[in-house]
């Protein structure tokens, strides 16, 4: 494993676990606070999070933001990060291959940061982190507790930008969220 951030943001830049760095123009490594309570994992980085090395800059991101916004998160107080690193071509979702070559930073990002609470953006995410037993349609909204830690499954903020109805129900989910945060705090 990794003993220091520089080390594992050093070995994401060179990676070539898979086919997804052949056509990358930047490592999407993570972005925010690297001591949170609250992280938030999503798939994989879209062209603008490519072009920019940062997750969630695009669209699905100002949505999240917008959100983070009206429910009283500051983005810079959470971390963000995706299953896999390097875009996939297309904005198609990452392959099985893909993730796991991916998911030991990922862990790694995690026993860095010490979440107390993670928010699963997806499908992708949920499926990759809780298990094939999972689905977002069935599961969003409930809480999963695993290995100490509190997962929220809920929808990707890029879904909310294909089918508006499910922008009330990802709204209460990260209520849901800041009310448990605000919840183990107090503690």
């Amino acid at each position: 494993m990794y003993n220091t951030w520089e080390e594992l943001e050093s070995e994401c830049k060179k990676c070539k676990k898979c086919r997804l760095y052949s056509n990358r123009t930047n490592v999407v490594i993570g972005t925010g606070n690297k001591n949170a309570d609250l992280m938030f994992i999503g798939e994989g980085p879209g062209a603008d999070e490519d072009r920019e090395g940062i997750p969630f800059v695009g669209k699905a991101g100002k949505l999240m933001n917008m959100a983070f916004e009206g429910i009283g998160i500051k983005r810079e107080d959470v971390y963000i990060a995706n299953i896999v690193k390097c875009r996939p071509p297309g904005n198609r979702n990452p392959e099985n291959d893909e993730a796991t070559a991916c998911m030991d930073y990922l862990r790694a990002q995690v026993i860095f940061v010490k979440p107390k609470v993670i928010v699963l953006l997806g499908n992708i995410a949920l499926k990759n982190i809780l298990g094939n037993t999972y689905g977002i349609t069935k599961d969003r909204g409930k809480w999963v507790e695993k290995k100490q830690i509190l997962y929220m499954p809920t929808f990707h903020p890029a879904a909310l930008l294909r089918d508006e109805s499910k922008k009330i129900l990802f709204w209460k989910d990260l209520q849901e969220v800041k009310l448990k945060m605000e919840s183990i705090n107090k503690n």
